[in-house]
């Protein structure tokens, strides 16, 4: 799995971060012969053709990423960045209260997790939302003024200038070039868990939160869309916060992917259509992102469940760290720097992540 364009490093700035990254033009038509298999054979053995071209064209492929001219890079990875934002779009004030998510207008990014496949394998790092990072420059859309680079919380980012900003704020700091951009409301997660029967997964311990109505017993359970929203949420039992939630967002990402893909899931033909209707319904990709690029991420993420993969956070020195933001995530610079340089280069990775000791 792999794309046109790749991610080589920028020359550090000189605040000893990466340069912006400048985005190589990635045609549609060049696709390497084994994902354009994975893709048929989801459209011939899955999906009717008639189902697979509805369902390409109910994508919400609205968010440009850029498209600057520049040499092509050796990479041979490819880099999705996927979020899960605090969107109510869809839901009713009784589904909202219900699902415990307030009624704030708008939206934010709940969780953000960079997915790169290569040659190396598949590594899955969660950046928690409060880590404390550069804003690149940007002119606002509303006051036309021009803001300087500074330092912000990740989520911030998104705040500012939507998703567009939350990936060139990714792509600064880490070096990488996003390919794909891949989101998804609370509305369109909880009509997947529910379009796919619901997602097992196991607890070590109980967990209660009220904010996000969490309440689970240590044990197995199978999560219908409301649990899975509540359990991927709570944070405010976790010894480490957001750290803890971002764990627990990979672990349920993975096993919903394995879920989706069990047979009693992708041989019924009713559970194909609401599946896709479900998890199509709240998408927002980037216009160069369509259902087979969506497949392959699909096929990445089963497979880090099948234990073909890494899941880590990104490396972190201190949480707790006090800002005119309130308190926030200071990622361990060194650790972080090889981490997406082994990335970047698609070698495997030797780093590991969390919070360092």
């Amino acid at each position: 799995m792999s794309s046109t364009g790749g991610h080589r490093a920028g020359a550090p700035s000189s605040a000893g971060e990466p340069a912006p990254r400048r985005r190589a033009h990635r045609s549609r038509r060049k696709r390497p012969v084994v994902r354009i298999a994975v893709g048929l054979l989801v459209a011939l053995l899955v999906v009717p053709a008639g189902a697979f071209a509805w369902a390409d064209g109910k994508l919400h492929d609205t968010v440009d990423l850029g498209t600057s001219g520049g040499d092509e890079d050796s990479g041979s990875g490819t880099t999705y960045l996927l979020v899960g934002s605090d969107s109510r779009e869809g839901l009713t004030d009784r589904e909202k209260q219900e699902l415990h998510t307030g009624s704030a207008g708008g939206r934010r990014t709940d969780s953000m997790i960079l997915l790169h496949t290569g040659p190396a394998g598949t590594t899955m790092v969660s950046l928690p939302r409060d880590s404390w990072l550069t804003v690149p420059a940007y002119t606002s859309p509303m006051t036309g003024k021009r803001h300087g680079p500074a330092k912000h919380k990740l989520n911030a980012s998104f705040a500012i200038g939507g998703p567009k900003m939350l990936v060139n704020t990714v792509e600064h700091n880490t070096g990488l070039t996003i390919d794909h951009y891949v989101e998804v409301g609370f509305a369109g997660f909880v009509n997947l868990v529910d379009a796919v029967g619901g997602v097992p997964i196991c607890l070590d311990r109980n967990l209660k939160d009220e904010k996000s109505g969490a309440d689970f017993t240590k044990g197995c359970h199978t999560l219908d869309g409301t649990a899975a929203l509540a359990f991927v949420r709570q944070r405010h039992q976790e010894a480490q916060g957001d750290l803890g939630r971002t764990r627990n967002q990979q672990k349920f990402l993975t096993a919903l992917a394995h879920r989706a893909a069990e047979p009693g899931t992708v041989l019924n033909p009713f559970a194909v259509y609401s599946a896709l209707n479900a998890g199509l319904d709240t998408l927002i990709v980037d216009r160069n992102t369509d259902l087979l690029d969506l497949t392959s991420m699909f096929q990445a993420v089963r497979g880090v469940n099948g234990g073909h993969g890494t899941q880590l956070n990104a490396p972190v020195s201190a949480i707790g760290i006090p800002t005119a933001e309130g308190s926030a995530v200071l990622w361990d610079r060194s650790r972080a720097q090889r981490l997406f340089r082994e990335l970047r280069d698609d070698l495997p990775v030797d780093v590991k992540g969390g919070k360092s000791r």
